[in-house]
């Protein structure tokens, strides 16, 4: 049964988890969070991580009394809160500034080949890729290190792949209020390359384009500029 929107029986978790086997779903395109994600601390959920990590270490059958593994819970703990999943946090969202496009540059600029690191939320094992962004001016534009930043504050939190791709192009359009975006992920899943099927050739990639990135001219440019 579901209390709060959680399914609280096991057997029914296990149910659903068997169901969905390996597929690759994603259910909304907000990054799915409980209302109250931002009572706690960061100290706190360190604190709390470390804790149930070390539980999970306990549980394996691993001495947490050696020098290598003592440490382990605690930095494990501190890389979810403050590195890998910081994207969680809205607070740790890049602030942007916008700039008058004095230039009158009104054809596309790209940001190409950003690297990209986050993780798969089925199986928090990492997603490793590259992003290809553009945008067409509606009379501003921004500093190029902050397309960058953008594509990592959404890379850093349990992610799927198209989530990811609608969460970037969303995020520049709200940002330079203009319609014309288009993002391209080009990434590894670590979930298909080192459990599961293991198969370490493949790739997965994700478009999203946008406004006038909707016609076969602009869009064709585009894919020939970034390949």
């Amino acid at each position: 049964m579901k209390q709060n929107g959680i399914i609280s029986n096991t057997a029914e978790v296990e149910s659903l988890t068997d169901a969905i086997g390996d597929d690759h779903i994603g259910t909304s395109l907000e990054t799915p969070m409980r209302p109250d994600a931002f009572k706690m601390d960061n100290k706190g959920k360190i604190d709390k991580i470390a804790y149930h990590f070390e539980e999970i270490m306990h549980t394996l059958g691993l001495d947490l009394k050696d020098d290598s593994l003592s440490g382990t819970p605690r930095r494990v703990a501190k890389m979810y809160v403050e590195e890998i999943f910081r994207g969680l946090d809205p607070l740790n969202k890049p602030k942007i500034a916008l700039f008058e496009n004095k230039y009158r540059y009104n054809e596309m600029l790209i940001e190409k080949n950003i690297v990209l690191y986050s993780n798969c939320e089925h199986h928090f094992v990492p997603i490793i890729g590259k992003a290809h962004v553009a945008y067409i001016s509606s009379g501003k534009i921004i500093g190029l290190s902050k397309l960058n930043r953008i594509v990592h504050y959404f890379s850093q939190r349990p992610q799927v792949q198209e989530r990811l791709t609608l969460q970037i192009a969303n995020e520049i359009k709200a940002v330079l209020e203009t319609e014309h975006v288009a993002v391209i992920i080009e990434a590894t899943h670590l979930c298909v390359s080192s459990r599961g099927i293991k198969d370490v050739t493949s790739s997965t990639v994700t478009a999203e384009y946008c406004g006038k990135f909707k016609e076969e001219k602009t869009r064709s440019e585009f894919l020939k500029l970034i390949s």
